[in-house]
């Protein structure tokens, strides 16, 4: 009698009385509703299945243009160095491990928004262990990606030593030279060079001053100073006028140090340099590692 309970119990828990029942005990407008509801619900479940495979698809390639960003103007970019403190030399193996686990969620998680670039300066510094390069569309998303990842148990163990902020734009004094001068500008630039370099700048007042003809002379033989490194040293140009106490990052990419020392040489040589209120300081020197290169450095 308590086995006939329990089954009667079951099946009305799951509905299946009506489905267990004889089939010569339904009507045959019954079993047409039966066939219908049934079709129904395995209908709606293969939708939500399908609605979730692609809420996932969308998630997994969801990564922002890199390329795109690299291009375009109105980009807005973080610097963002760090030095590890003491706190991480003394966690434990299991400890670390977890904690680059965490990091490497903070950049899936907002792999969308930012696009980050890694940099290793350990080595060549004794200010710096590492620098992220962060791009996107709205300076609020590097925001949000920094705190994130400041927030990691990796990321409390490290010091923000500097960070600048700038933005990208169109070309302001090219334009206006010379049809030759602009073809040479058009040589393609070195790509996997494994050098980076960072020099912030500061403009002086009377820079600021100068009329725009009078600026784009002095920018042109600027320009032409840097022609003939042109297929060693590629160069992206930040502005940070209101947005950083600078007015313009550069940011190099070289394989050819020795390249890159004799262009700052002759770009010092120029008198656009007189208005370099400041040049470098800090000036970063490092190399370009994937994210999970440099983890793994630092938990050495």
């Amino acid at each position: 009698m308590m086995q006939a309970a329990g089954q009667a119990f079951w099946l009305k828990r799951f509905n299946l009385e009506r489905i267990c029942e004889p089939v010569h005990m339904k009507s045959p407008i019954t079993l047409t509703r039966i066939v219908k509801e049934d079709s129904m619900r395995n209908r709606t479940v293969l939708v939500l299945v399908l609605v979730a495979l692609v809420a996932l698809a969308r998630v997994a390639g969801a990564e922002v243009d890199r390329e795109k960003l690299l291009k375009e103007p109105g980009v807005y970019a973080t610097f963002a160095v760090f030095k590890l403190g003491d706190q991480w030399s003394h966690m434990d193996k299991q400890a670390k491990a977890a904690a680059v686990e965490e990091v490497k969620r903070v950049f899936q998680m907002h792999a969308d928004k930012v696009s980050v670039d890694t940099h290793l300066v350990r080595g060549l510094s004794e200010k710096a262990d590492f620098f992220l390069r962060v791009h996107s569309k709205e300076m609020i998303d590097n925001q949000n990606f920094l705190v994130d990842f400041i927030g990691t148990s990796f990321g409390k163990a490290l010091k923000n030593t500097d960070t600048f902020n700038g933005i990208t734009k169109a070309l302001n004094y090219v334009p206006k030279f010379p049809e030759d001068l602009k073809a040479e500008l058009k040589t393609p630039p070195p790509q996997g060079s494994p050098y980076v370099v960072v020099v912030p700048i500061r403009k002086d007042a009377d820079w600021w001053l100068m009329p725009q003809d009078a600026r784009t002379t002095l920018m042109k033989e600027h320009t032409d100073a840097t022609v003939l490194y042109l297929k060693t040293v590629k160069r992206k140009l930040y502005h940070s006028s209101g947005l950083d106490d600078l007015d313009f990052i550069t940011y190099f990419e070289t394989a050819k140090l020795d390249d890159f020392n004799n262009l700052v040489t002759a770009l010092l040589q120029v008198r656009e340099n007189r208005h370099n209120k400041q040049f470098g300081e800090p000036l970063l020197l490092g190399t370009i590692r994937p994210l999970d290169e440099i983890l793994e450095i630092l938990s050495r």
